[in-house]
């Protein structure tokens, strides 16, 4: 019977065109709900299911992967057995971390610090187009118009396309690259020919950070934050930084001007 019911919510999900990696997300998050529910699933046990979200919490699970295993409980009732009870459960807030941004003189060290040129460029436009990494690695020659110096970004978080602004400095090294390829070569590809994977991208950005010997726990995505960041500090109005990154909502990208704040930086310490 579970069996039927992930089967069931995966061509669900497939018909509603939710990508391969929530897809997988969610149908983990329902196995294991099942097995914690067992066999009465046709509706909706309120208690039950707080328990079961208690129980990742005590696991102490981070509040945003919480309420993905909520998520998908909500999408297997609404939306799979169409049963239209309300789970009116709010169980946990997302976490006001602030994002790790690196200064511009540390993005430098890190691209000064890849020695693979192909590499090199790829983490230079993630940074200074403000790509995702899964963005960057699915990027094709077609998406880039070195002309007018913008790069299409197509199927992006949320199945939407958007345009970014490409890095005029990188033009030249960019035509070299894609010289002689088709339109729908990827730009980046991997040693072997194929699609460069996110891990293989992520692994690239963290050998160089620990090699300019920076100390921030920061990640691959810091050069998407960093991008947005370094804009506001330059005077770019948020809501042009919002169509950039491909925000919905602008209280997501408002989250940069927590971490560039102008006035604290004229403010000393008394000590």
């Amino acid at each position: 019977m579970f069996q039927q019911h992930l089967l069931n919510t995966e061509k669900e999900l497939k018909v509603r065109n939710y990508s391969p990696k929530t897809i997988e997300v969610y149908l983990g998050c329902l196995r294991d709900y099942f097995v914690f529910s067992g066999d009465n699933l046709l509706t909706p046990d309120i208690e039950k299911i707080r328990d079961f979200l208690l129980k990742k919490q005590e696991k102490k699970y981070s509040p945003q992967t919480v309420n993905l295993y909520l998520n998908a409980i909500k999408f297997f009732y609404r939306e799979v057995l169409k049963n239209l009870q309300k789970i009116d459960l709010k169980f946990a807030k997302k976490s006001l971390k602030l994002p790790v941004v690196l200064s511009r003189e540390e993005i430098e060290r890190v691209i000064s610090n890849i020695t693979n040129p192909k590499h090199r460029l790829m983490v230079s436009l993630a940074y200074g187009a403000g790509l995702r990494v899964s963005e960057v690695i699915n990027l094709r020659v077609k998406d880039l118009d070195l002309e007018n110096l913008i790069i299409h970004i197509k199927g992006a978080k949320g199945k939407k396309d958007r345009i970014t602004v490409f890095p005029e400095k990188l033009v030249n090294d960019f035509r070299n690259l894609i010289a002689g390829k088709n339109p729908n070569d990827l730009v980046f590809e991997s040693e072997r020919g194929g699609e460069l994977t996110e891990r293989s991208a992520q692994a690239v950005f963290h050998k160089s950070l620990i090699k300019s010997g920076i100390k921030k726990d920061a990640s691959f995505h810091s050069l998407r934050h960093s991008f947005a960041t370094h804009l506001l500090e330059n005077g770019v109005d948020i809501r042009y930084i919002q169509e950039l990154l491909g925000h919905q909502n602008i209280r997501t990208t408002q989250i940069y001007t927590k971490v560039t704040n102008p006035s604290i930086k004229n403010i000393k310490s008394p000590l």
